[in-house]
């Protein structure tokens, strides 16, 4: 069974840079979680509004549902900011390990800020900050900073992983 790793944070923090360098790295599939919202979920997002819990369950299952269908691993990009968000997704594949990406409010603001033709606008980062629950002791997984350029924090996330022996062995 392969490795199944999601990369999670607000928005701006470099999921899907960080990810797809990292999937690259270990020599697993990388898929984005943003490719898989439905459509009522990007628009709603584009107008700036914030999706609820009931707008992203249906999206987590799709995620979830892709983390179990990779048997030979595969780094998923996804916020996934609540606890239960995560529960909900390690439900659906229980080997999932969590790679936070956490950065300065002030360093994601600025990034957010730069982003172009990216369906989910800057004004929706402090909504994600006040929904944002980090890993907890007892979830797989590690918190890497995102102060730096991309492949220092790869590097981050690989040493982390390969130091965190727990986090990356399949539990029955």
């Amino acid at each position: 069974m392969g490795i199944r790793i999601v990369v999670m944070g607000v928005s701006a923090v470099g999921k899907s840079t960080v990810g797809r360098s990292l999937a690259e790295r270990l020599g697993v599939p990388f898929r984005d979680a943003d490719e898989l919202h439905p459509a009522s979920n990007v628009a709603k997002m584009a107008s700036g509004s914030a999706l609820d819990d009931a707008d992203r369950e249906p999206w987590l299952d799709a995620v979830g549902a892709e983390l179990d269908a990779a048997a030979t691993g595969v780094v998923m990009a996804c916020s996934a900011l609540k606890r239960s968000y995560r529960d909900r997704l390690r439900h659906a594949a229980p080997t999932t390990v969590f790679v936070h990406l956490h950065g300065s409010d002030s360093l994601l603001a600025t990034r957010a800020a730069a982003r172009i033709d990216h369906f989910m606008p800057a004004s929706l980062l402090g909504s994600q900050l006040a929904v944002l629950e980090p890993l907890a002791a007892d979830e797989a997984g590690i918190t890497v900073d995102v102060d730096g350029a991309p492949a220092e924090i790869v590097d981050r996330a690989v040493a982390g992983l390969d130091a965190s022996a727990e986090a990356i062995t399949p539990r029955s």
